[in-house]
């Protein structure tokens, strides 16, 4: 193994599990929208107008944001070991 591929999969490794607590600090979704779809419910609210800022929305991006770092981070540890042992 080389170093490259040893410090990739640390980054990996490190990737993942920030990826797990980010999704495990996230609040579960509830049906709120088969309730409304039911009660004729509004979503015009303080927090529905500014679900942007909020923390869960925060929390969202981040996992966005790691997800595609990690896909990205894995697509390059199987792909340079290709050009780097030729």
């Amino acid at each position: 193994m080389s170093v490259l591929e040893i410090v990739g999969g640390a980054v990996l490794l490190l990737i993942c599990l920030l990826t797990i607590i980010i999704c495990l600090a996230q609040e579960q979704k509830s049906q709120d929208s088969m309730t409304a779809a039911f009660t004729g419910a509004s979503t015009d609210s303080f927090y529905g107008k500014n679900e942007g800022r909020s923390r869960e929305a925060i929390l969202a991006k981040i996992t966005r944001v790691f997800g595609i770092i990690l896909f990205i981070v894995t697509l390059a540890l199987n792909i340079v070991p290709l050009f780097v042992n030729k």
